[in-house]
């Protein structure tokens, strides 16, 4: 499960619900609501079991950059909300929301969204892609890989497919929290301060909120994704437009060398953010702002 480096918004970030032709989407927005539509605008799909706030440590470092930044909550996921239905989150599905809410936050947009996806968000997001490339500046694959994720990351999925089967959600996180103590903290300093402790407390509420907010069945279709997505890097280099690929030194969902053969399959861009793993983006997010923005700024004018 991906952890947020922190939850205050940076100053100038709007929080609100996106009104689109597929729904309503949660959203957190540089530009807010009324923002102009004429400037380069980057859209940011998280991850399964993951959120719009898996992006915050990116949102201030790439307004200062130049881009509107828009971080979505998916179909299904945390504050958007979606139907108990697993037919309403197939990839296809996940796909056209993307343009859905293209359409509503950059129609205009000079050259298209730049659009990235983190880690499943990169699956769907290669998907709204090959339905239709035109809307899109670029596209950024975040700890995304070419196909299925790797063996250990698919045990760990069906387990919580088998979860969801009969286990309540709550049921589950508590599961899960065990787990994450009893591997977790064992090296790990005790808080010295207050301050500290508070910090932890609220992302824990977070943590909690979120996992239960989340509809079962979208993680259930999603789940099935992610064991079973087809290799369709061919496909994506046919017709895509500047692809980067951008992992940490280590990925336990797809191992970076899986990550360097599909860059080079695609032609892409490649940055490796050193000292971190499957969420540069939480982990280093000013580093990993520094990349993305870089290449984005490289396919300008001039």
């Amino acid at each position: 499960m991906s952890k947020p480096p922190f939850l205050a918004l940076p100053a100038g970030v709007r929080t609100y619900r996106l009104v689109t032709a597929r729904g309503d989407f949660a959203v957190h927005d540089t530009g807010g609501p009324d923002a102009d539509e004429a400037g380069a605008v980057a859209l940011l799909l998280p991850g399964f079991t993951g959120s719009k706030e898996d992006f915050i440590g990116l949102l201030e470092p790439l307004a200062q950059a130049g881009f509107r930044a828009v971080a979505v909550d998916g179909r299904g996921q945390f504050e958007t909300g979606g139907p108990a239905d697993e037919s309403a989150y197939a990839q296809h599905e996940l796909a056209r929301d993307v343009h859905a809410v293209v359409a509503a936050v950059a129609g205009r947009a000079p050259g298209g969204v730049h659009l990235l996806g983190h880690s499943l968000g990169g699956l769907i997001a290669r998907a709204a892609v090959l339905e239709d490339a035109a809307p899109f500046a670029s596209l950024t694959l975040l700890s995304s890989g070419p196909g299925a994720v790797s063996p250990f990351q698919q045990e760990r999925v069906r387990m919580l497919l088998g979860a969801l089967e009969t286990m309540s959600m709550a049921a589950i996180w508590e599961v899960m929290r065990e787990l994450d103590q009893s591997v977790g903290s064992a090296g790990e300093a005790p808080y010295s301060r207050r301050e500290d402790e508070e910090a932890s407390g609220a992302m824990e509420e977070f943590l909690r909120r979120r996992w239960l907010s989340n509809v079962p069945a979208q993680l259930a279709a999603t789940g099935r994704q992610l064991l079973a997505e087809p290799d369709r890097v061919a496909q994506l280099a046919a017709l895509a437009p500047p692809v980067h690929v951008v992992s940490g030194a280590e990925d336990d969902a797809w191992p970076v060398e899986w990550l360097d053969g599909m860059a080079g399959r695609l032609g892409a861009r490649r940055t490796v953010v050193p000292g971190t793993g499957h969420s540069p983006n939480a982990e280093r997010p000013r580093e990993t702002a520094r990349a993305v923005a870089d290449f984005w700024l490289s396919l300008g004018p001039g």
